[in-house]
């Protein structure tokens, strides 16, 4: 008889529900959120188990790699889709989610969602913790700037270098302001030289990696926009097209349907937002900045002239998406018109 297993995980244990084929519960409790002790205690509790499963999460990952290294047949659950499926639910406790979850597997009324690799959220973690460090700091940055703006102290615009040159000549002749504001400084100049560090790492892996050098041949696409869809998309095949990707990543309007109204809305902004942020830089570079001359840029800028910048780049933004998909599929790099002609 076919057994069902679910999980609902939380920091210092997991609450398991075991069901059968029919539904009747033939388990249910605790135990350590432990790789170790969940296989112990599902191969304990339900030795003929058809399927394992736990919903997205920050332990998703590291769970589902490691039980999968157990032997198990686990699967992850989309935590949005089971939310609203146990949303009906009068009392919401771990134990009540947990039933729920496992009449979902059960039934097969749930959304898989795929798993990735060890080694591709080791470089998603990359662009994750350089991006908090870049954020940090533009706050820094900012917070020097705003606090000399109080004793009339204006800097010009610009970082690096030039920023902590002109902060510096501006403290020369106060030394009390300088004993608040030269802590704030070393603490920018320690985040700047963090972000470069990981600028180095980030260059390296790009640079021994064939798909983000693809990749970098599209207009406006950079290091670190490649490695970012290289980390969310990791493998092509799994979406049906170049749309797809753009609607998985949040770039297509949201539409609402119903009866004689039929209407769409701004885009849906769901999926990877740093992916997003990052097509959205990589386009507004393709409209601004980019020399090369290309189809894409040529429409986004008939585009900008009829519907505005920001319409423009978000536009430019879901085509990149398609077009740096069909790249990697087909393995071609991107051509520009002068290229095209050439050939």
């Amino acid at each position: 008889m076919a057994e069902y297993v679910a999980l609902d995980v939380s920091l210092q244990s997991t609450s398991v529900h075991i069901v059968d084929e029919r539904g009747r519960c033939l388990w249910r409790g605790k135990c350590p959120t432990d790789i170790g002790a969940l296989s112990s205690t599902i191969r304990q509790h339900a030795p003929e188990v058809e399927r394992v499963g736990l919903e997205t999460g920050m332990l998703a990952t590291w769970l589902c790699h490691g039980l999968a290294k157990a032997g198990l047949p686990v699967v992850c659950m989309d935590a949005r889709q089971a939310k609203a499926a146990l949303s009906c639910r009068v009392n919401k406790t771990d134990a009540n989610d947990a039933e729920g979850l496992a009449q979902l597997l059960r039934t097969g009324f749930f959304r898989e969602v795929r798993v990735k690799s060890k080694a591709t959220m080791l470089v998603r973690t990359l662009v994750s913790a350089r991006r908090q460090l870049v954020r940090t700091e533009l706050d820094l940055a900012n917070q020097i700037r705003g606090l000399l703006k109080i004793f009339g102290l204006l800097l010009p615009r610009g970082g690096g270098r030039v920023f902590e040159a002109a902060v510096r000549e501006r403290l020369a002749d106060n030394r009390q302001l300088a004993t608040v504001i030269l802590p704030l400084l070393q603490a920018w100049r320690a985040v700047r030289e963090q972000v470069l560090a990981l600028d180095r790492i980030a260059y390296a892996v790009a640079k021994r990696d064939a798909r983000c050098r693809l990749l970098l041949t599209a207009p406006g696409v950079g290091t670190i926009t490649a490695l970012a869809y290289v980390a969310a998309v990791e493998r092509p095949e799994e979406f049906k097209n170049g749309r797809a990707v753009s609607a998985w990543v949040g770039l297509t309007p949201a539409r609402y349907q119903s009866g004689q109204i039929d209407v769409l809305g701004r885009i849906s902004r769901q999926g990877d937002v740093h992916l997003r942020t990052y097509l959205y830089e990589a386009a507004n570079t393709v409209l601004t900045r980019s020399r090369a001359d290309s189809a894409l840029k040529r429409w986004g800028l008939g585009l900008k002239a009829r519907l505005g910048h920001k319409k423009a780049v978000v536009a430019v933004a879901r085509k990149l998406a398609v077009v740096l998909h069909a790249m990697w599929a087909k393995g071609e790099p991107f051509e520009t018109d002068a290229v095209a002609a050439a050939a």
